[in-house]
């Protein structure tokens, strides 16, 4: 069974506005998989679609950005994830002045705002936590990231959905 059924399957048992967020909120798919299957499958309307989705996109973005810190903290204790974190340090972490920050943000805003696989939200947690970038910046870049990316993912949707009907 195709990844696409396995989640609406998933999503099967609960109202359609709520299966929208879900799948937003999940890292699998986040609103690059809830939008088209909203619009799609579900068949709700774009607005609606786009409002659902960034909103189940961002629900993990501020436990994230908060918790990332004082979780590697923890696992530190242990050898193997002290060394799995010195690694990850060492070759990504670097000095940050207030101009690496501007652009730091401004890049993590266009890697979010990508939609293809690995890009979005959680990632971009994920990547303002190794590059330090300040919790502030971090959930304006995301956020605008986000919503960059359901513009484009509901405007490819609606074009898809509107070319296979022009087809049948």
């Amino acid at each position: 069974m195709p990844f696409e059924e396995q989640l609406i399957e998933l999503f099967g048992s609960v109202p359609h506005w709520l299966a929208t967020i879900l799948l937003s909120a999940t890292p699998v798919s986040e609103l690059r998989g809830a939008i088209p299957i909203a619009i799609g499958v579900y068949g709700m309307g774009a607005v609606e679609t786009y409002i659902l989705a960034v909103i189940g996109n961002m629900l993990p973005v501020i436990p994230l950005l908060l918790f990332l810190d004082p979780v590697s903290t923890y696992l530190r204790r242990f050898k193997i994830w002290d060394m799995f974190f010195s690694w990850l340090f060492t070759r990504t972490h670097h000095k940050h002045s207030e101009r690496f920050e501007k652009y730091g943000t401004l890049a993590l805003t266009i890697f979010v705002a990508i939609p293809l696989p690995v890009t979005g939200a959680w990632t971009g947690c994920a990547a303002a936590f190794v590059f330090g970038i300040k919790f502030r910046h971090a959930l304006l870049a995301i956020s605008a990231g986000v919503m960059i990316a359901g513009i484009i993912v509901t405007v490819v949707s609606l074009a898809g959905i509107g070319a296979i009907n022009l087809m049948l």
